[in-house]
């Protein structure tokens, strides 16, 4: 019951999401993009697989670089919208598939490169979908995980969970950077070499973009604004004249299977 009620909050929230979330300029940088590709160094014969590929930005920024790659997600505006920018692209080395991460239906060892970008904090099991992930992937083939990243503290870590909670019901936890870290430890692979950027934009812009329940709003705003001054959600907050600039911390992790 409780993973059926959050499929409908993933495509619920991700339906009304598509199209400003994939258009969002931090979703779609073209800079974190590239660096995220070249965290994952990609061969010309290589296969990817992203998991919960959204609206296929992450696919279609390795599709240059390697022989195929492959997006499976869970929604199927997002994948409409994946296959409309491969079309505009000119990509022919794409495919989409609808469907769960956990498990993932593909066999053992079928990709080259198994990348997920900004789902892990969706994932009620992010330890059985990191484990797929590295089931489908080849021997020295790389796994990478680049998200959102909540701060040490647990309870600044809370906090911000607690407001993401808010701005997105879908959300379920950010994980720290050693939690993200752990992750790689626990499935047998090598520490991960480790990227760091910040996703950063006006609240105003986010909640644009965002479908928090009826009356949440305002106390996302109140909660941006009370930790300008003491730092409670442990992310970055600045004002901008009357505007609120948030820089979400973000990790890219990469390993090679043994």
């Amino acid at each position: 019951m409780l993973e059926e009620t959050h499929r409908s909050l993933i495509r619920d929230q991700f339906t009304r999401q598509a199209a400003p979330f994939s258009n969002a300029g931090p979703i779609a940088d073209p800079e974190a993009l590239a660096m995220l590709v070249a965290a994952a160094r990609p061969r010309p014969t290589d296969t990817v697989l992203d998991v919960a590929c959204g609206g296929g930005l992450v696919v279609c920024a390795f599709a240059p670089h390697v022989r195929h790659a492959s997006g499976i997600d869970l929604v199927p505006v997002m994948l409409e919208r994946a296959r409309r920018l491969a079309a505009e692209k000119g990509l022919a080395n794409v495919c989409w598939r609808e469907g769960e991460v956990s498990p993932l239906p593909y066999p053992d060892g079928a990709f080259d490169i198994v990348v997920t970008r900004f789902a892990m904090h969706h994932f009620l099991d992010p330890h059985a979908v990191f484990g797929e992930m590295v089931r489908v992937a080849k021997p020295g083939g790389r796994i990478v995980v680049a998200d959102t990243c909540a701060a040490p503290d647990p309870d600044k870590a809370a906090a911000f969970n607690h407001l993401e909670k808010l701005r997105d019901p879908s959300h379920v936890r950010a994980l720290s950077v050693a939690e993200l870290e752990a992750l790689y430890r626990e499935a047998g692979l090598p520490q991960p070499e480790k990227r760091f950027y910040a996703l950063r934009d006006t609240v105003d812009n986010l909640l644009a973009r965002s479908f928090p329940n009826p009356g949440d709003e305002q106390k996302i705003r109140e909660l941006f604004a009370a930790a300008v001054a003491d730092d409670r959600l442990g992310i970055p907050l600045t004002r901008d004249g009357e505007r609120l600039v948030y820089a979400y911390p973000v990790a890219i992790l990469v390993a090679d299977r043994p």
